[in-house]
């Protein structure tokens, strides 16, 4: 029996051609689409178009999904920016950054998630991101979660109703070598509707270190993200699971000796793991 004989060269770079202009016309389509998606929700007049539920979901999938030889960061990578991107052209928004802790990890971290057409800022110190969304109409912030407290527990500026709150923890596919590795809160007002409470993040502040807020961070499965000492004693930034019985967990600290201020600062989506 005859083997069936492979494709030539010139087959093989026509079928790459015409994928190539498959994609394209399928990327001009979607365009298409979000130009009805603006007149249906006029999303240039409302503010942020960001939607980390429904980003989040699309990233799962995709990762769930991708099989063969492409680099599955090359594949997160486009589509990062063409979720990115459209939601740009839905909403033009900036991402302004805390490159206090340095600039070059923060400029990967921004370009591998939102590409090259989003604007960045840099700013030094979260103070300034914080107080720039504030002042904005539908701007990220980003901050850098080790880069330890040198500026003070910025996420106390977060506390308040109208405070910028914690949207989206970066990156959300978790893997070894990741490109853009470096651990990152996104930042924006309060989304209500869009926001997603996986995970729920914390600002919580006690007059000291001891025992018994071990033994409650460890009991209600409460992580530690940083901490500061200030004046009135010890600033954390904490988060849990959404099903963490926070009134439960108050009363144990209460109960050894630890009174506490807890005001929840933010949520996101549990970060995806990837060991393929």
């Amino acid at each position: 029996m005859t083997a069936p004989s492979l494709p030539t060269l010139p087959q093989l770079r026509q079928e790459i051609d015409r994928i190539d202009s498959a994609m394209h016309e399928l990327l001009m389509e979607r365009g298409r689409i979000i130009d009805t998606l603006i007149e249906i929700k006029k999303t240039a007049e409302s503010g942020s178009a960001f939607r980390p539920g429904r980003e989040a979901s699309m990233m799962r999938e995709i990762v769930e999904r991708h099989r063969g030889i492409l680099p599955l960061d090359t594949v997160e990578g486009i589509w990062r920016v063409i979720i990115a991107t459209f939601t740009y052209v839905q909403a033009p928004f900036s991402v302004h950054v805390d490159t206090a802790g340095g600039d070059a990890a923060m400029r990967d971290s921004v370009r591998f998630h939102f590409g090259f057409t989003v604007p960045f800022i840099a700013h030094l110190g979260a103070g300034p991101v914080i107080a720039a969304i504030a002042a904005a109409k539908g701007d990220l912030g980003m901050v850098r979660l080790d880069q330890g407290s040198g500026g003070g527990p910025w996420w106390q500026d977060l506390q308040g109703e109208a405070a910028p709150k914690i949207i989206a923890r970066l990156p959300f596919v978790e893997r070894p070598d990741h490109p853009a590795s470096t651990p990152v809160f996104l930042l924006a007002k309060p989304l209500a509707d869009a926001a997603v409470r996986e995970e729920i993040v914390a600002s919580l502040q006690v007059e000291r270190w001891s025992p018994a807020l071990t033994a409650a961070l460890a009991q209600h499965g409460v992580a530690v993200e940083t901490s500061c000492g200030i004046p009135q004693g010890l600033a954390l930034l904490v988060s849990h699971g959404d099903e963490v019985d926070t009134n439960a967990f108050l009363q144990a600290l209460s109960a050894g000796g630890t009174p506490a201020r807890y005001e929840e600062i933010g949520s996101h989506a549990r970060r995806f793991a990837f060991a393929r």
